[in-house]
């Protein structure tokens, strides 16, 4: 590890999240999870996920964008080519950001595991009206879903999908919103669960900020269902924090020039 790195980790206090550079990445602490937040069309935040699962080598790594589906599909030769692999994936009828972004990120760990987090959508639509709960089945209550989230975190999560979503949504679609939020940590952290038990760690979960912040992230879903297994996240913001954000380590990667999200949903 570098002087800088070094310094930038021992500055961390235990009392909550610390800004690091990006070169302290290569000496992340120790631990059986390691979430690594992004904005998604953020290439400098996929620099540095590609820069940390390099240095810690993970066992498996965990993507938020694939099914498990489509992780089965990934092959020691497919990893190899890049344009190869993108094609088996589906990845450019997937929605998500260019896939070139997403490559170094497989190549930086060829011989982990991979597992995929992200659920049918007919499930997440589901969950909207009937709940997290009743969607995740049996193990909802192991993973927190069968309680109600404190009012202050509930108010606080619809108000951020309201944001999220450029004010346009019915206020009556906010809680199933939350619901559809909730599953998906749930599932992010079943698919982490799995990945410890036949791989083994460090695992590694490549994810959105909003997945990977602590306090009601996959973190907290792990915590309830694996509250013996270490943990660590990253968060990654274009801009600087006006209050410590919810993170153990945080960088701030400088914002993407993109097209106004909202413009849609603007008057003319």
């Amino acid at each position: 590890m570098g002087i800088g790195a070094l310094a930038a980790l021992l500055s961390i206090s235990a009392a909550g999240a610390e800004e690091i550079d990006p070169a302290a990445l290569s000496g992340l602490p120790p631990a059986d999870v390691v979430i690594l937040g992004e904005v998604h069309d953020s290439p400098a935040a996929h620099r540095n996920q590609a820069a940390a699962v390099a240095e810690i080598r993970p066992a498996a790594l965990v993507f938020e964008m694939l099914t498990p589906e489509q992780a089965a599909r990934v092959t020691p030769d497919l990893r190899k080519d890049e344009a190869a692999l993108g094609t088996a994936l589906g990845w450019a009828e997937s929605g998500w950001p260019d896939f070139a972004m997403y490559y170094p990120i497989f190549a930086a760990a060829p011989d982990a595991t991979i597992y995929g987090a992200a659920l049918p959508r007919d499930e997440v639509r589901r969950s909207v009206t009937e709940g997290a709960a009743t969607v995740f089945g049996a193990e909802a209550g192991a993973y927190g879903l069968a309680d109600a989230l404190p009012a202050e975190q509930q108010a606080e999560r619809e108000t951020g999908q309201m944001e999220a979503h450029c004010n346009a949504l019915p206020e009556k679609l906010l809680p199933g919103m939350v619901e559809a939020q909730r599953l998906r940590d749930a599932a992010l952290a079943r698919a982490v669960r799995q990945a410890l038990d036949e791989s083994g760690p460090p695992v590694v979960v490549i994810t959105g900020n909003g997945h990977a912040r602590k306090d009601w992230g996959l973190g907290q879903a792990l915590a309830r269902a694996a509250p013996d297994v270490s943990l660590i996240s990253v968060g990654q913001l274009e801009t600087p924090p006006d209050t410590a954000p919810p993170f153990d380590f945080w960088i701030v990667t400088g914002p993407v020039d993109r097209p106004d999200p909202c413009a849609g949903f603007k008057a003319d």
